[in-house]
Protein backbone atom coordinates (compact mmCIF):
# COMPACT_ATOMS: atom_id res chain seq x y z
CA UNK A 1 0.00 0.00 0.00
CA UNK A 2 1.51 3.29 -1.09
CA UNK A 3 1.94 6.15 1.37
CA UNK A 4 -0.41 9.15 1.13
CA UNK A 5 1.06 11.90 -1.03
CA UNK A 6 1.23 15.18 0.85
CA UNK A 7 1.85 18.42 -0.99
CA UNK A 8 3.52 21.50 0.40
CA UNK A 9 0.13 23.19 0.67
CA UNK A 10 -1.21 20.54 3.09
CA UNK A 11 -3.32 18.74 0.47
CA UNK A 12 -3.26 14.91 0.72
CA UNK A 13 -3.77 12.70 -2.34
CA UNK A 14 -4.57 8.98 -2.32
CA UNK A 15 -5.37 6.34 -4.93
CA UNK A 16 -7.63 3.42 -3.95
CA UNK A 17 -6.20 -0.04 -4.62
CA UNK A 18 -8.26 -3.10 -5.55
CA UNK A 19 -7.79 -4.43 -2.01
CA UNK A 20 -9.63 -1.42 -0.60
CA UNK A 21 -12.56 -1.56 -3.00
CA UNK A 22 -15.89 -1.63 -1.18
CA UNK A 23 -14.65 0.18 1.90
CA UNK A 24 -16.52 3.19 3.26
CA UNK A 25 -14.83 6.47 2.46
CA UNK A 26 -14.56 7.57 6.12
CA UNK A 27 -13.27 4.16 7.28
CA UNK A 28 -10.65 4.09 4.51
CA UNK A 29 -9.40 7.59 5.33
CA UNK A 30 -9.35 6.82 9.04
CA UNK A 31 -7.07 3.84 8.35
CA UNK A 32 -4.80 5.62 5.88
CA UNK A 33 -4.60 8.87 7.88
CA UNK A 34 -4.32 7.27 11.31
CA UNK A 35 -2.89 10.36 13.02
CA UNK A 36 -6.32 12.00 12.70
CA UNK A 37 -9.43 10.83 14.54
CA UNK A 38 -12.31 9.27 12.62
CA UNK A 39 -14.68 12.00 13.85
CA UNK A 40 -12.43 14.70 12.44
CA UNK A 41 -12.11 12.95 9.08
CA UNK A 42 -15.87 12.52 8.92
CA UNK A 43 -16.24 16.25 9.57
CA UNK A 44 -13.88 17.00 6.68
CA UNK A 45 -16.02 14.84 4.38
CA UNK A 46 -19.20 16.60 5.49
CA UNK A 47 -17.50 20.00 5.10
CA UNK A 48 -16.56 19.16 1.49
CA UNK A 49 -12.85 19.01 2.24
CA UNK A 50 -12.67 15.52 0.69
CA UNK A 51 -13.23 14.94 -3.04
CA UNK A 52 -13.36 11.60 -4.85
CA UNK A 53 -12.55 11.97 -8.55
CA UNK A 54 -13.26 15.67 -8.09
CA UNK A 55 -16.75 15.11 -6.66
CA UNK A 56 -18.18 15.47 -3.16
CA UNK A 57 -19.17 12.18 -1.53
CA UNK A 58 -20.89 11.09 1.68
CA UNK A 59 -18.86 9.41 4.46
CA UNK A 60 -20.68 6.15 3.59
CA UNK A 61 -19.58 6.21 -0.06
CA UNK A 62 -18.18 2.80 -1.10
CA UNK A 63 -14.83 3.11 -2.82
CA UNK A 64 -13.90 1.67 -6.21
CA UNK A 65 -10.48 0.60 -7.50
CA UNK A 66 -8.59 3.55 -8.94
CA UNK A 67 -10.61 6.22 -7.13
CA UNK A 68 -8.47 9.29 -6.62
CA UNK A 69 -9.08 11.07 -3.33
CA UNK A 70 -8.07 14.61 -2.50
CA UNK A 71 -8.12 15.76 1.12
CA UNK A 72 -7.72 19.44 2.02
CA UNK A 73 -7.44 19.69 5.83
CA UNK A 74 -8.21 23.11 7.30
CA UNK A 75 -5.11 25.10 8.25
CA UNK A 76 -4.15 24.79 11.91
CA UNK A 77 -5.28 27.63 14.11
CA UNK A 78 -2.51 29.71 15.66
CA UNK A 79 -1.78 28.58 19.22
CA UNK A 80 0.19 31.54 20.52
CA UNK A 81 2.53 28.90 21.96
CA UNK A 82 6.24 29.58 21.53
CA UNK A 83 8.48 26.49 21.17
CA UNK A 84 11.33 26.68 23.68
CA UNK A 85 14.43 24.43 23.92
CA UNK A 86 13.81 23.55 27.57
CA UNK A 87 15.07 20.42 29.34
CA UNK A 88 12.65 17.54 28.88
CA UNK A 89 13.11 14.24 30.72
CA UNK A 90 11.59 11.72 28.30
CA UNK A 91 11.26 8.21 29.77
CA UNK A 92 9.58 6.68 26.71
CA UNK A 93 8.76 7.79 23.18
CA UNK A 94 7.23 6.06 20.17
CA UNK A 95 5.25 7.14 17.11
CA UNK A 96 2.06 7.82 19.11
CA UNK A 97 3.04 9.09 22.53
CA UNK A 98 5.75 9.96 24.97
CA UNK A 99 6.00 9.71 28.75
CA UNK A 100 7.84 12.53 30.51
CA UNK A 101 9.01 13.04 34.08
CA UNK A 102 8.03 16.61 35.00
CA UNK A 103 10.15 18.42 37.61
CA UNK A 104 8.54 20.32 40.47
CA UNK A 105 8.29 24.04 39.78
CA UNK A 106 7.33 23.69 36.11
CA UNK A 107 3.82 24.65 35.00
CA UNK A 108 2.23 22.19 32.57
CA UNK A 109 0.54 24.64 30.19
CA UNK A 110 0.57 28.43 29.72
CA UNK A 111 -1.71 30.65 31.74
CA UNK A 112 -1.83 33.93 33.58
CA UNK A 113 1.68 34.74 34.81
CA UNK A 114 3.17 31.64 33.11
CA UNK A 115 3.27 32.25 29.37
CA UNK A 116 6.73 30.72 28.91
CA UNK A 117 8.89 28.04 30.45
CA UNK A 118 6.02 25.57 30.61
CA UNK A 119 5.97 21.90 29.73
CA UNK A 120 3.82 22.78 26.71
CA UNK A 121 6.52 25.16 25.46
CA UNK A 122 9.09 22.39 25.79
CA UNK A 123 6.85 19.90 24.00
CA UNK A 124 6.20 22.34 21.15
CA UNK A 125 9.95 22.42 20.56
CA UNK A 126 10.47 18.67 21.00
CA UNK A 127 7.64 17.40 18.81
CA UNK A 128 7.49 17.94 15.08
CA UNK A 129 3.78 17.16 14.92
CA UNK A 130 1.54 18.06 17.84
CA UNK A 131 -1.86 16.56 18.39
CA UNK A 132 -4.62 19.14 18.83
CA UNK A 133 -2.75 21.90 16.98
CA UNK A 134 -5.66 24.27 17.61
CA UNK A 135 -5.15 24.32 21.39
CA UNK A 136 -2.44 25.64 23.68
CA UNK A 137 -2.02 22.22 25.27
CA UNK A 138 -0.15 20.20 22.62
CA UNK A 139 -0.92 16.54 23.23
CA UNK A 140 -1.43 17.00 26.97
CA UNK A 141 -4.34 14.89 28.22
CA UNK A 142 -3.83 15.35 31.98
CA UNK A 143 -1.84 17.62 34.24
CA UNK A 144 0.17 17.93 37.44
CA UNK A 145 0.28 20.90 39.79
CA UNK A 146 3.29 23.20 39.50
CA UNK A 147 4.72 21.96 42.80
CA UNK A 148 4.19 18.27 41.97
CA UNK A 149 6.79 16.20 40.12
CA UNK A 150 6.41 12.97 38.20
CA UNK A 151 4.89 11.17 35.25
CA UNK A 152 2.77 12.58 32.43
CA UNK A 153 1.73 10.90 29.17
CA UNK A 154 1.63 13.11 26.07
CA UNK A 155 -0.12 12.22 22.78
CA UNK A 156 1.72 12.78 19.50
CA UNK A 157 -1.23 12.05 17.22
CA UNK A 158 -4.90 12.96 17.31
CA UNK A 159 -5.87 9.29 17.42
CA UNK A 160 -3.67 8.71 20.46
CA UNK A 161 -5.08 11.87 22.06
CA UNK A 162 -8.67 10.64 21.70
CA UNK A 163 -7.74 7.13 22.88
CA UNK A 164 -5.95 8.36 26.01
CA UNK A 165 -8.56 11.03 26.77
CA UNK A 166 -11.23 8.33 26.66
CA UNK A 167 -9.31 6.23 29.18
CA UNK A 168 -9.00 9.17 31.54
CA UNK A 169 -12.71 9.97 31.15
CA UNK A 170 -13.64 6.35 31.92
CA UNK A 171 -11.18 6.35 34.87
CA UNK A 172 -9.22 3.44 33.43
CA UNK A 173 -5.80 5.08 33.86
CA UNK A 174 -4.06 4.01 37.06
CA UNK A 175 -2.07 6.77 38.78
CA UNK A 176 -0.14 6.46 42.00
CA UNK A 177 1.55 9.20 44.00
CA UNK A 178 3.99 9.26 46.90
CA UNK A 179 3.13 11.85 49.55
CA UNK A 180 4.60 12.83 52.88
CA UNK A 181 1.98 14.29 55.20
CA UNK A 182 1.95 15.95 58.60
CA UNK A 183 0.94 13.83 61.58
CA UNK A 184 0.46 10.11 62.14
CA UNK A 185 -2.24 8.69 59.88
CA UNK A 186 -4.31 6.36 62.03
CA UNK A 187 -5.44 3.70 59.52
CA UNK A 188 -2.97 1.66 57.48
CA UNK A 189 -5.22 2.14 54.46
CA UNK A 190 -8.42 3.96 53.65
CA UNK A 191 -10.33 6.12 51.23
CA UNK A 192 -11.58 9.70 51.16
CA UNK A 193 -14.91 10.04 49.37
CA UNK A 194 -15.67 13.76 49.62
CA UNK A 195 -16.94 16.03 46.84
CA UNK A 196 -14.80 19.00 45.78
CA UNK A 197 -15.29 22.29 43.97
CA UNK A 198 -14.14 25.90 43.77
CA UNK A 199 -13.87 27.70 47.08
CA UNK A 200 -16.89 30.04 47.43
CA UNK A 201 -14.68 33.09 48.07
CA UNK A 202 -11.29 32.23 46.54
CA UNK A 203 -11.44 31.08 42.91
CA UNK A 204 -7.86 29.76 42.95
CA UNK A 205 -8.55 27.35 45.80
CA UNK A 206 -10.45 24.07 45.89
CA UNK A 207 -12.62 23.20 48.87
CA UNK A 208 -14.89 20.53 50.29
CA UNK A 209 -17.31 23.40 51.04
CA UNK A 210 -18.39 24.60 47.63
CA UNK A 211 -21.51 25.70 45.80
CA UNK A 212 -20.88 23.27 42.93
CA UNK A 213 -19.60 19.99 44.39
CA UNK A 214 -18.22 17.28 42.14
CA UNK A 215 -17.64 13.71 43.30
CA UNK A 216 -14.05 12.86 44.20
CA UNK A 217 -12.51 9.66 45.55
CA UNK A 218 -8.94 9.11 46.79
CA UNK A 219 -7.52 5.87 48.18
CA UNK A 220 -4.36 5.68 50.27
CA UNK A 221 -2.16 3.28 52.22
CA UNK A 222 0.64 3.90 54.68
CA UNK A 223 4.16 3.10 53.50
CA UNK A 224 6.11 4.27 56.55
CA UNK A 225 5.71 6.35 59.67
CA UNK A 226 8.11 8.88 61.19
CA UNK A 227 7.80 11.00 64.35
CA UNK A 228 5.20 13.59 63.37
CA UNK A 229 4.91 12.47 59.73
CA UNK A 230 3.56 9.66 57.54
CA UNK A 231 4.60 8.58 54.03
CA UNK A 232 1.64 7.48 51.90
CA UNK A 233 0.98 5.79 48.59
CA UNK A 234 -2.01 7.66 47.15
CA UNK A 235 -4.26 6.60 44.26
CA UNK A 236 -6.83 9.16 43.05
CA UNK A 237 -9.82 7.44 41.46
CA UNK A 238 -11.07 10.75 40.06
CA UNK A 239 -8.95 13.57 38.69
CA UNK A 240 -10.21 16.79 40.27
CA UNK A 241 -7.99 19.85 40.56
CA UNK A 242 -5.84 19.72 43.75
CA UNK A 243 -7.73 16.56 44.71
CA UNK A 244 -4.99 14.79 46.67
CA UNK A 245 -3.92 17.94 48.50
CA UNK A 246 -7.44 18.94 49.55
CA UNK A 247 -8.51 15.42 50.46
CA UNK A 248 -5.47 14.83 52.66
CA UNK A 249 -6.02 18.19 54.34
CA UNK A 250 -9.64 17.16 54.92
CA UNK A 251 -8.32 13.96 56.53
CA UNK A 252 -6.31 16.16 58.90
CA UNK A 253 -2.95 15.37 57.31
CA UNK A 254 -1.86 18.05 54.78
CA UNK A 255 0.95 17.36 52.33
CA UNK A 256 4.32 18.59 53.59
CA UNK A 257 5.33 21.81 51.83
CA UNK A 258 1.78 22.76 50.88
CA UNK A 259 1.52 26.43 51.81
CA UNK A 260 -1.96 26.72 50.27
CA UNK A 261 -3.74 23.95 52.14
CA UNK A 262 -1.33 23.11 54.97
CA UNK A 263 0.34 26.37 55.99
CA UNK A 264 -1.06 26.29 59.53
CA UNK A 265 0.54 22.90 60.20
CA UNK A 266 3.85 24.22 58.90
CA UNK A 267 3.90 27.00 61.51
CA UNK A 268 3.27 24.46 64.28
CA UNK A 269 6.44 22.46 63.62
CA UNK A 270 9.35 22.67 66.07
CA UNK A 271 11.96 25.28 65.17
CA UNK A 272 14.61 22.62 64.51
CA UNK A 273 12.43 21.02 61.83
CA UNK A 274 11.16 24.28 60.38
CA UNK A 275 14.75 25.34 59.75
CA UNK A 276 15.65 22.03 58.11
CA UNK A 277 15.89 21.14 54.44
CA UNK A 278 12.44 19.58 54.70
CA UNK A 279 10.73 22.92 55.08
CA UNK A 280 13.03 24.94 52.82
CA UNK A 281 12.85 22.52 49.88
CA UNK A 282 10.49 24.95 48.12
CA UNK A 283 8.04 22.38 46.79
CA UNK A 284 5.31 19.91 47.70
CA UNK A 285 6.27 16.46 48.91
CA UNK A 286 4.01 14.96 46.24
CA UNK A 287 5.38 12.85 43.39
CA UNK A 288 3.50 11.04 40.59
CA UNK A 289 5.48 7.82 40.82
CA UNK A 290 3.46 5.36 38.72
CA UNK A 291 1.31 5.60 35.59
CA UNK A 292 -0.44 2.72 33.79
CA UNK A 293 -2.71 2.83 30.73
CA UNK A 294 -3.61 0.93 27.55
CA UNK A 295 -1.34 1.83 24.66
CA UNK A 296 -3.39 3.21 21.72
CA UNK A 297 -1.46 1.18 19.13
CA UNK A 298 -1.19 -2.25 20.79
CA UNK A 299 -4.23 -2.26 23.13
CA UNK A 300 -1.87 -3.66 25.75
CA UNK A 301 -1.52 -2.19 29.21
CA UNK A 302 1.80 -0.46 29.85
CA UNK A 303 3.21 0.85 33.12
CA UNK A 304 5.87 3.44 33.89
CA UNK A 305 7.54 4.33 37.17
CA UNK A 306 9.57 7.27 38.44
CA UNK A 307 11.76 7.21 41.56
CA UNK A 308 11.61 9.95 44.18
CA UNK A 309 13.62 13.04 43.17
CA UNK A 310 16.82 13.63 45.19
CA UNK A 311 15.38 16.58 47.12
CA UNK A 312 12.54 14.38 48.43
CA UNK A 313 14.91 11.54 49.26
CA UNK A 314 16.90 14.09 51.29
CA UNK A 315 13.76 14.92 53.30
CA UNK A 316 13.22 11.25 54.19
CA UNK A 317 16.88 10.99 55.18
CA UNK A 318 16.36 13.85 57.65
CA UNK A 319 13.35 12.10 59.18
CA UNK A 320 15.19 8.78 59.43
Amino acid sequence: MSEPEETGTGTIRLRVSSGDAGRRLDAYLSRRLSRFSRSRIRRWVVDNRVLVLGRRRKPSYLLRPGDEIRVDPPPPRPTGLTPEPLPLNVLHEDSSLLVVDKPAGQVVHPGAGNWSGTLANALAYHLEELSREETVRPGIVHRLDKGTSGLLVVAKTERAHDHLSGQFARREVRKRYLALVYGSVEKDRGEIDVSLGRHPRSRTRISTRTRKPRSALTRYRVLSRYPGFTCLSVAPHTGRTHQIRVHLTHLGHPVVGDGTYGGRRLRQLPDSIRASEMVTMGRLFLHASSLAFVHPDTDRRVRFESPLPPELEAVLAILK
